[in-house]
């Protein structure tokens, strides 16, 4: 149901990309003369001469780092981020364990399954 639903969705958003399109030839309005003109028109009034910026060639203002960090608060932010993997790989264990016992009980569920269906097959010559 999800796989048609998705299929559906990008099926609609195709078809509403297709209406948008149109067929103007972008290309024909982009020319040299058309780009070029307006910048060359806009500068032809200028008639003032550079001036220079006096901060331009100041030397850059000294940008502080992060505080220095302390081998005791290194430590223990080494012994937390080393308690959150032992944390998470338990967890994982869990799930893993979890998963395992799943599949056990339905390999036992499928075995049973076919116990009981053995006699019947026998019984109708199947």
């Amino acid at each position: 149901m999800k796989k048609a639903i998705s299929i559906a969705s990008v099926a609609g958003i195709s078809l509403a990309l297709a209406a948008c399109d149109t067929t103007d030839d972008a290309s024909s309005d982009a020319t040299a003369n058309t780009v070029e003109q307006p910048a060359a028109e806009a500068l032809e009034d200028v008639t003032e001469e550079p001036v220079e910026d006096a901060n331009a060639s100041a030397p850059a203002e000294e940008i502080e780092g992060p505080p220095a960090v302390t081998q005791e608060v290194a430590t223990e932010a080494a012994d937390q981020g080393a308690a959150v993997a032992a944390d998470a790989q338990s967890a994982l264990d869990a799930i893993e364990a979890a998963e395992a016992a799943e599949a056990a009980e339905a390999a036992d569920n499928l075995d049973a399954a076919l116990d009981d269906a053995a006699p019947v097959a026998e019984e109708t010559g199947d």
